[in-house]
């Protein structure tokens, strides 16, 4: 199997660390301007600095992200941000725009061009023109089956497939729904998600009466969709020839990113030793233990049947952190409480790179080494 990209987000330096740690090959973040994932912390000029030059020591890249919609009275500030990733040494730009795209060719023609999945770009001859006019790597739509993925990787040019993680009822992240509902644009970073609300039908002459669209008094989600799951599926990309593994989320937690980027770190590494069988359950089951939507496959097989999920638009949550592993010495765990659990549970130690461990305390001792119950204050070190 030839060598596949891990690509993992980042949406603050905690989750840079995160990804790194738990074997990322590349991370992909935004500033704080022009980035399509406005609720992440984002990086600011400095920050970027520190986390390229982090990622780096580490021997992993960075793609910068300006893949929002781009207005003329932002130019300078447009040129002030490419200019300030380019300084920071990052690895590529990702960007949606053709006029961004010229314009970063010109400031800083050595940085290389990612075409990001905003473009759409869905078929081969779309990927061959962005092949000539000088892009080294095109994030293809999520909307691709194997077979059409498979004909764009006879391009010499870079593929990039997203692998895991939320998924748009609209076509690769263009949808105005949100702009329209609550004024706030997807296309700018800003979706509030509305397709993952409930749903009613109304009738214009029957104002406030609503009629659920299915018979069921709690509505319906007519356009929630599950999320996209690959884990068991990595044979058969890179059967197809793509480049990168792509996870969605720079919205979402350091945990989040360490146990999705890790579990695909161990999927890669086993498909690397032992070619088309099946992952073992221990590998498969961890995009299990982080907060996600029902799973499916996405266009990948085909025209999907079961993408959809109308039911309700909220996670399954079945696991918890508890805390965080400061110190292990004398058959003592030593730690810093982040939820409440209790003398008796089960606990699961995760760490990079291997097996999860099971363990039951037999005892547990707070600072002043007074056996309790629960470990039940927020940050308390036990």
């Amino acid at each position: 199997m030839k060598k596949i990209e891990i690509l993992a987000p980042a949406g603050s330096f905690d989750s840079v660390i995160a990804a790194v740690r738990s074997g990322a090959d590349a991370v992909y973040l935004g500033e704080k301007a022009f980035s399509a994932r406005s609720s992440a912390k984002n990086f600011d000029d400095e920050e970027l600095k520190k986390a390229t030059a982090y990622c780096h020591i580490h021997g992993v890249k960075v793609y910068v992200t300006i893949n929002t919609i781009v207005f003329d009275d932002e130019l300078e500030k447009l040129k002030k941000a490419i200019i300030s990733a380019a300084e920071a040494d990052v690895d590529a730009l990702i960007v949606q725009n053709m006029g961004v795209a010229r314009l970063a060719h010109r400031l800083v023609p050595d940085l290389a061009l990612h075409a990001s999945t905003q473009m759409s770009i869905h078929t081969a001859s779309g990927v061959k023109a962005l092949y000539e006019m000088g892009f080294k790597r095109v994030v293809l739509a999520r909307e691709m089956s194997k077979k059409e993925i498979e004909k764009c990787c006879e391009i010499p040019v870079e593929l990039e497939v997203f692998v895991h993680g939320a998924m748009c009822v609209s076509f690769s992240g263009r949808c105005l729904l949100s702009s329209y509902l609550v004024n706030r644009d997807a296309n700018r970073g800003e979706c509030a998600q509305p397709c993952r609300w409930g749903y009613h039908l109304m009738e214009e002459k029957r104002d406030g009466q609503y009629f659920p669209v299915f018979e069921d008094d709690k509505g319906t989600y007519i356009l929630n969709s599950k999320d996209l799951c690959m884990i068991n599926h990595i044979d058969k990309l890179a059967e197809a020839g793509v480049t990168s593994l792509k996870i969605e989320g720079r919205a979402k937690s350091a945990y989040y990113v360490a146990v999705i980027t890790n579990a695909y770190r161990m999927a890669v590494d086993w498909h690397k030793k032992h070619f088309g069988e099946p992952l073992p359950d221990w590998i498969s089951e961890e995009v299990f233990k982080v907060s996600h939507r029902k799973y499916c496959t996405g266009f990948f097989f085909g025209h999907p049947k079961d993408c959809q999920f109308y039911e309700n638009g909220g996670y399954i949550r079945n696991y918890d952190v508890v805390a965080v592993i400061e110190n292990c010495c004398g058959g003592f765990i030593y730690a810093t409480q982040r939820n409440r659990f209790f003398l008796g549970d089960t606990l699961e130690i995760f760490s990079p790179g291997c097996k999860p461990v099971i363990v039951k305390p037999e005892k547990i001792f707070n600072e002043e080494h007074e056996e309790i119950t629960s470990v039940n204050h927020a940050m308390m070190k036990f």
